[in-house]
């Protein structure tokens, strides 16, 4: 017999997707939020200088290195955020996950909710309900192409029991990047409702078409209000080091830092080095990576055309409308990998809206692959 907290909580969709692909090299791999685009060589190096280091191998900090909450600071105020105090507001965790649940212990009890959006990261609605809290979903919507927040259904999901508004920026899964308006209507709802902000500015840096970072804790009220949620793991492409930070103003930092104490407890040593290193480095290497995330997207947009897709404004995914194809996102999966693509459903990833698609990773295969994409999308739809 289950504990109650588990009821709500599905597994991962994307391990079963994985699983089924196997190891037949054919197979396209749009399932998993992977990319093939190499982390910076130079905290490569500077992680495997340090990874047999005594001082690179130990429990202290329980909060994380010094030098890399000020690298921390320094990265967030370079790109336009507020100035934080690095030793005071600053948490380093054990990747974006620790960090996510971290805040969410720190900022809701039992029976609160929180706001998020429909579709979102499943990681991120899952550990809303591991924490005790309620979902409560606010839609995203096509219009003229491009994903939008709904501001109205923002403003009327607020209740007596709300206390965050959980947002990712650009998005995932749906490439999502908020406006100026979002912005202005999100941060409005916080002040005027006393609401705490959770972003999670994973992606933050991965944006298409010209568009510029907007952090949101630089809005007029906004910093002591806001809970930033980072990682190397997206922009900077390093999955596997596993270190996050918590930036958490005044003394809420004091809540997460117990929290992770007997949550994560602590990262790696050498990985936080290594990611010291990274976030000192010139924005160049993201700026690359992200013009051949942009050709990636556009080669996949092409094989898709005709069809349902929504065109991402930043992050390493899209999604395509199989419900307006009369479709269900399992079984339309499960057709896919028929044909030798594996992409996963968006079951479980918000409510109704996410419900009516299939997401395609493009961060994960050159054009020349993706090339194929269209012609075995077409073959499953027959």
């Amino acid at each position: 017999m289950g504990v109650k907290r588990l009821r709500d909580i599905p597994g991962f969709s994307i391990d079963r997707v994985a699983a089924a692909a196997g190891d037949d090299g054919d197979v396209l791999r749009l399932e998993n939020l992977d990319t093939d685009i190499p982390p910076p060589a130079e905290a490569v190096e500077a992680t495997r200088a340090v990874i047999g280091d005594d001082d690179a191998n130990s429990w202290l900090p329980f909060t994380g290195r010094d030098d890399l909450k000020q690298a921390v600071a320094a990265f967030i105020e370079r790109r336009g955020g507020p100035r934080y105090d690095a030793g005071r507001e600053i948490v380093i965790t054990g990747g974006e996950g620790d960090a996510m649940l971290d805040a969410l212990f720190c900022l809701t009890d039992p029976g609160d909710e929180v706001i998020l959006t429909d579709p979102t990261y499943a990681g991120m609605l899952n550990r809303v309900r591991l924490a005790g809290a309620s979902p409560r979903l606010v839609p995203l919507r096509v219009v003229d192409g491009d994903w939008r927040l709904d501001t109205d259904a923002l403003a009327g999901a607020v209740g007596p029991r709300t206390r965050v508004v959980f947002l990712n920026n650009a998005s995932f899964p749906s490439g999502w990047v908020a406006s100026d308006e979002e912005w202005s209507a999100v941060a409005s709802i916080c002040r005027e409702r006393d609401l705490w902000l959770l972003y999670w500015g994973g992606f933050e840096g991965v944006l298409f078409d010209g568009r510029r970072i907007r952090h949101p804790a630089a809005l007029h009220g906004m910093r002591d209000r806001t809970v930033t949620v980072g990682s190397p793991s997206l922009e900077l492409r390093m999955i596997a080091w596993r270190v996050g930070w918590v930036v958490a103003p005044g003394e809420l930092v004091n809540d997460v830092a117990r929290v992770h104490i007997y949550n994560g407890l602590v990262p790696s040593g050498f990985a936080q080095i290594g990611t010291r290193v990274a976030l000192r480095l010139s924005d160049e290497h993201i700026t690359a990576a992200n013009r051949e995330y942009q050709r990636r997207r556009d080669e996949t947009l092409r094989q898709l055309d005709r069809l349902p897709a929504v065109r991402p404004a930043g992050a390493w995914s899209l999604l395509l409308d199989v419900a307006a194809l009369g479709l269900d996102c399992v079984e339309f999966s499960d057709r896919l990998l028929e044909h030798k693509v594996a992409a996963t459903p968006m079951r479980g990833w918000g409510g109704p809206i996410a419900d009516g698609f299939v997401r395609f990773v493009f961060s994960n295969e050159p054009v020349e692959r993706l090339a194929l994409l269209g012609a075995r999308v077409r073959r499953a739809l027959a």
